[in-house]
Parts: structure tokens; sequence; C-alpha cells
């Protein structure tokens, strides 16, 4: 590398490692612990890129950072931040930044994204940013600096300013319709309608009325024009919609004289790539609709997150008009402990639950322990059951519902279910045949290519060697 890079941080301790990399990689430094020092040398004409912390004692590094791309829009600008929420990526983003980095970092990965930036620098033609951004709203959009939800934030951010179609996977109760929502609330048609249908709960025969409109009733689309229509469940959608919706995408039409100034964006909690495969969904909609992937992790999968998960719903719960509540540290350590099926919509649930219940200003761990002891995932053990397999799926269903009481649980339950079965029956399944997946998919009744795509979904190591049943 060869360039000047600039390293703004109040940590001396990163700004001497951070200082000692880029050295050895043959990059000119110099460091700074002030917003006001970086300005200043930015002003002057210093530096070919700029890595920059965004709290500082003396300010907000992403306030100036408009100012900064105003006066040299070339200069590349790398945001680092230890407050790792979805809003500071936005933020990052709306402000012009080159790109942004979540404390911790992996140093290997940084010394090449400052690569990339001076690369860029030589030459390259930065866009535009806006005057005046839109300021974000107070409210977090989604919550979690969890590893696993800062790669989700970094994709959003990328995609923010862009119309690019997105498809947005995860199990149900992972927060989809959320990222959606914030992609369009802090994008270019923010002032435009956002509009979302759920295919699952729209019957086959009125889906593409609903869509496309009939006569003088008007879809989707017509509604969402100039903004985003979100098309949840897509996996759902029956096979003449499908053919539509893909016209309407090659030829910008949905009807006649009406043009299709839509984003789209789609999600669904199946895997499309099997649904292609079995012949239920267009393959040349697929990537259509698939042109930039973002997957929501489980909640099992950011446990860390369930703290700050708990204090939102209770903050919200309070708005809803239900008493102020906290919650005792050994209570969320329970919480963490769990498997979370529903992922983020139970435990949303949950808190609900515990804010009416609890009978203290403070919720316990006794209470929390009380009202989780009927989940179908609790540790404790259960009566006898028939070895019957239906007998087994009918006692751990009527679990599930008895822990929602008067509440149903979340959308996609024949899904999950299936999907629970699925993972074990095809797994000892190819233990029982060796690994042979020729021999597999017949024992199983399913077409070999139907089968692989199932193993990779499911992330199934397959291995030839000794039976094991």
């Amino acid at each position: 590398m060869d360039g000047t890079v600039i390293v703004a941080d109040d940590d001396r301790s990163l700004r001497t490692v951070l200082s000692q990399a880029l050295t050895r990689a043959g990059c000119r430094v110099r460091t700074t612990g002030t917003v006001s020092t970086l300005f200043r040398w930015v002003e002057e004409g210093e530096g070919d890129v700029v890595v920059s912390d965004v709290m500082m004692p003396d300010g907000d590094a992403l306030e100036i950072l408009p100012t900064i791309r105003k006066k040299r829009p070339d200069l590349p600008v790398i945001v680092m931040s230890a407050q790792n929420t979805v809003m500071t990526a936005i933020r990052a983003s709306e402000a012009g930044a080159f790109d942004y980095v979540p404390k911790p970092f992996d140093l290997s990965a940084l010394l090449a994204l400052v690569n990339k930036a001076l690369q860029q620098s030589r030459g390259a033609q930065r866009r535009a940013v806006p005057e005046a951004p839109p300021p974000a709203e107070e409210r977090l959009p989604l919550i979690g600096r969890s590893a696993a939800m800062q790669e989700v934030y970094r994709i959003m951010a990328r995609l923010m300013n862009t119309d690019l179609g997105v498809m947005i996977t995860g199990a149900s109760g992972t927060g989809k319709e959320l990222v959606a929502r914030a992609l369009h609330d802090f994008g270019p048609r923010r002032a435009a309608p956002f509009m979302a249908m759920n295919m699952a709960a729209i019957p086959a025969i009125e889906v593409e009325t609903e869509l496309f409109g009939r006569g003088a009733m008007q879809g989707r689309f017509a509604e969402a024009d100039g903004g985003t229509l979100f098309l949840d469940e897509v996996g759902d959608m029956p096979p003449e919609a499908q053919t539509r919706l893909l016209r309407v995408l090659q030829e910008s039409e949905f009807g006649a004289k009406a043009r299709a100034d839509v984003r789209l964006i789609a999600a669904t909690h199946q895997d499309l790539r099997n649904l292609v495969n079995e012949g239920r969904f267009r393959e040349d909609l697929f990537y259509r609709l698939n042109v930039v992937p973002i997957r929501l992790p489980r909640l099992a999968e950011r446990l860390e997150d369930i703290p700050d998960l708990v204090r939102h719903f209770l903050v919200q719960a309070q708005a809803q008009g239900l008493p102020r509540k906290t919650i005792a540290t050994e209570a969320l350590d329970v919480l963490k402990r769990q498997p979370w099926p529903g992922n983020v919509r139970e435990l949303e649930n949950l808190v609900q639950r515990l804010t009416i219940l609890a009978p203290e200003d403070a919720i316990s761990a006794s209470l929390v322990s009380t009202e989780l002891s009927a989940r179908p995932s609790a540790t404790t053990e259960q009566p006898a059951q028939s070895h019957r397999l239906g007998a087994a799926v009918e006692a751990h269903l009527k679990r599930y519902f008895a822990i929602h009481g008067d509440d149903l649980p979340p959308d996609g339950l024949y899904e999950r279910i299936l999907h629970e079965v699925e993972l074990p029956l095809i797994a000892l399944t190819l233990q029982a045949t060796r690994g042979n997946q020729l021999r597999a998919a017949k024992l199983l009744g399913i077409n070999r290519n139907t089968l692989r795509s199932k193993i990779a979904g499911l992330d199934i190591q397959v291995s030839r060697g000794k039976r094991l049943m």
C-alpha cells in the first residue's frame, strides 16, 4: 500500500496498533484523538484515506463527515464504532462514509479495506452526498449488537441509497418486515408509501387481484407507486402470480399504461432453492428477486442480544399502557439459556406476559422460570410418551399452544414443525445408508436432486462410514 492514512480515535492503544500495522504495510500515518484535529488536517489537504472512530471527546465524527465530503469528495472515510447498532451503520451510510467497521474488528480485514480505499482515492469519483440528509429517527428499527447482527447492518447500510431488489430470509419471528421497513424508511423512497403483503395470508385465487388490481380496484403495485412493495412469504405465491410478477419486473408495467415505479423487497422463511428444484417456484423469478440476499439469524444465534431486546420490549410495553417494569440480571441469565424456537417474536410475547404478571417492579428469575417451564424446549422432565410419532408430535404441539395462552404462536408453524422433523429424518437416513445418497433418496421416496438440496439447506454433514443403526 502507498498513501497517507489519518487515524482518529481517542483510544491511544488502538491508534498505536493501527499506526504500526499501516506503517508495516507501507503507508504514512498521522494519528489524533480529537475531531477538531482531524477536521483541520482534512481542511489542510492531509491524508489520502481517513480511518475514524465515531465518538471522541470533542464531538461526533459523523456530524462533520458531510462537510468533509463537500470539501474533499474524493477522500474515503472509513468509520469505526463500538456502538454497534443499525442506526450507527445507517448514519455512516447517510453521511457518505466509504465503509462502516464495527469494533472489535479483524485487523487484516481493516487493512484490506484501507487498501481498497487508497486505490479508489486515486482518481475514482465518489457519488455526491445529499446536501442535508434527513435526520435519522431516534427510535432504533432493529435491536442488537451481536456479531451476527453486525453483518446484517453492514449489508443494510450499503443498500440504503439503492433501488436494488432484496431477498430477506430467516425463520419466522426474526424480524424480516422490520428490515424491509428500515430499508424503506432510511432510503430515498422514504416519503412514498410502504406497502406490505403477506402471500401466506391471502387465498391463492385472490393474489393476482391484490397485487395488480382488477377493473376499478387498485392493486398493491399501484398503491406503492414511488415507494416500496414488501412481499412477505413470497414462497407461497401461486404459479400464475409468479408468472405475472416476473413479467412486471421484466417490462416495468403491471397494466395498460401503468408503470411500475416500485422497489421490491421479498422475504421468506422457506428455502426457495428447494422450491425451485421441486418445480414450485420459478427459477427466473428467484434470480430476479434474489439480487442482494440478507439472512436474519435466529435468536439462538444471538443470545447476547437478549438483554437489549428485553429492555426495548419493556419500554414498548410501558408506552402501550402496561406497568413500568425492570428485570433482574438473574432473570436475563435464565432467558439467555433458552433455545427460542419462536425467535424474537416469542421473546417479545413473553416479555409482555411477564410485564402483566410480575407482582413487583422487577421481574424475577423465578417468575421467568415459571413462565418458561411449559415451553416445548424446556428441559424439565416430560411424562412418558407413546412410541407413536404422531402422539409425540401431538403432545409437543399441545404444550406449544398452551404456553401462548389466549394468543396464537408465531406464524409459519407448519413449516417450522416440518423442518424440525425433516432434519433428523434425513440425517438418520443418511447414517443408515452409510452416506449413500442414491439409496437414501430411494428410501425417503424423493429424487436425488431434492435430497442434495435439502442436505445443503439443512447443513447436514454426509460421510461414508460405519452404519450407526
